[in-house]
């Protein structure tokens, strides 16, 4: 079985990242969503939330599995038996960022490789940082996240909140 792994911290988790995923369940027999658990990007959510959240949306994708990890992405590959990295590619500027890691678990592992994503069009200009940043200030951001993802943001940053004089 060819096995790939999809990782991010998914704080959290998109349209923009089902639509990656989804096109990744074409390609491989199994991708197993790996979520970070990277504290250092200090996370809106725990990463027993993340992984909740994510594990509901997937639910119905028959090839998908979910897991956490905190070691390097490369090692989390070898013990699931992973060939291959996915990544999202939003826009030219995700570019150097994802080449520079690429690069980097190839020098780890030349073994494993990383595939390039690009999500539908219309989630180009999406990231869960700007997503966060919508619901807290009363932005509408629902048809960016999954309705369980948006119940969650409500529930953090509350429900839209009106402007200040």
């Amino acid at each position: 079985m060819r096995t790939a792994l999809y990782p991010g911290s998914f704080d959290p988790f998109t349209n923009g990242h089902l639509d990656i995923l989804k096109r990744a369940c074409k390609l491989f027999d199994n991708v197993i969503v790996a979520i970070a658990e990277n504290e250092d990007k200090r996370p809106t959510f725990s990463l027993a939330e993340r992984k909740r959240l994510v594990e509901e949306n997937v639910s119905r994708l028959d090839n998908v599995t979910v897991s956490s990890f905190d070691c390097l992405l490369v090692e989390l590959a070898r013990q699931k038996g992973a060939i291959a990295l996915v990544r999202g590619l939003r826009a030219v500027s995700d570019f150097e960022y994802e080449f520079q890691m690429a690069q980097m678990n190839r020098h780890l592992d030349s073994n494993i490789e990383t595939i390039f994503l690009m999500p539908n069009e219309k989630y180009f200009f999406t990231s869960s940082q700007l997503i966060k940043q919508v619901q807290k200030y009363g932005g509408e951001a629902t048809r960016l996240v999954p309705a369980n993802v948006m119940k969650a943001l409500q529930s953090r940053f509350g429900k839209k909140q009106s402007p200040v004089d």
